[in-house]
């Protein structure tokens, strides 16, 4: 370990919506996240870069936040072309399978087209696709008691086999 700062956590994940509407319904009216601040400019404070946009922040119940960029253009953001859709996605927590199963309810009853229950062994999970083709899961722990602890014991040697797997099918 370095002697870096503490991060205490996710203040938010940020990713392009192709209308901030359509957004705010999904995740304020179906998933029920409140939709807590808008903020709009004519540019990227960071950069900037002249680009009108609305910022729009939805607040999670540990008082992270998931927001999402309109920029005006009404495009639906594009797949990344070199890796599958399954793996880029925000994962949700609560706090039981029966409230993943609520979800997923309440997701099928508005059209929505929902993967799972998926039991991963530590959580179980259902998967579906927001208007802006953002994978979303929803998920509850399961784990035994001491996962966590074993998991962690045992993360380095995990990653350094993957790492040799990962040159051995690099090299074929």
């Amino acid at each position: 370990m370095s002697d870096q700062p503490k991060i205490n956590g996710l203040y938010h994940f940020a990713y392009p919506c192709r209308d901030a509407e359509e957004t705010r319904h999904f995740y304020e009216d179906l998933l029920g996240l409140p939709l807590v601040h808008c903020m709009r400019s004519d540019a990227v404070p960071s950069s900037g870069e002249k680009r009108p946009y609305a910022h729009i922040f939805f607040q999670m119940g540990d008082g992270s936040y998931v927001a999402f960029f309109d920029l005006g253009t009404g495009e639906k953001p594009a797949p990344s072309p070199n890796t599958p859709d399954w793996v880029q996605h925000l994962a949700l927590e609560v706090n039981a399978v029966e409230d993943v199963l609520k979800h997923k309810t309440n997701l099928e009853a508005a059209g929505v087209e929902v993967r799972g229950l998926v039991d991963h062994d530590f959580v179980q999970s259902i998967y579906f696709f927001d208007p802006n083709g953002l994978r979303v899961e929803i998920t509850t722990r399961t784990e035994e008691p001491g996962f966590v602890e074993h998991a962690a014991a045992e993360a380095h040697a995990q990653l350094a086999d993957w790492t040799r797997t990962k040159a051995q099918l690099v090299a074929h």
